[in-house]
């Protein structure tokens, strides 16, 4: 899976979302990435980290191997 497309995938879930993406193992299967969207506030990590996750639904695990997660609202 490309950046591009998780790109999509991620902004598809979360529209407003800021990504940042870095292709740890330069092979587009093992990202980190870090997602700033409004739909994570008052929300705990976990539950941010499972907005972002549930975008990808079955494709996490095939299509993408790994996607290591950091999550943030924007600031007030």
């Amino acid at each position: 899976m490309s950046a591009d497309e998780v790109q999509r995938v991620i902004q598809g879930a979360l529209p407003d979302a800021e990504v940042t993406l870095e292709d740890l193992a330069g092979d587009g299967d093992h990202y980190r990435a870090h997602v700033v969207s409004r739909a994570f506030a008052g929300k705990s990590r976990v539950q941010q980290h499972q907005l972002v996750y549930a975008a990808f639904g079955e494709r996490m695990g095939t299509e993408l191997h790994a996607l290591a997660l950091t999550t943030a609202a924007p600031a007030e």
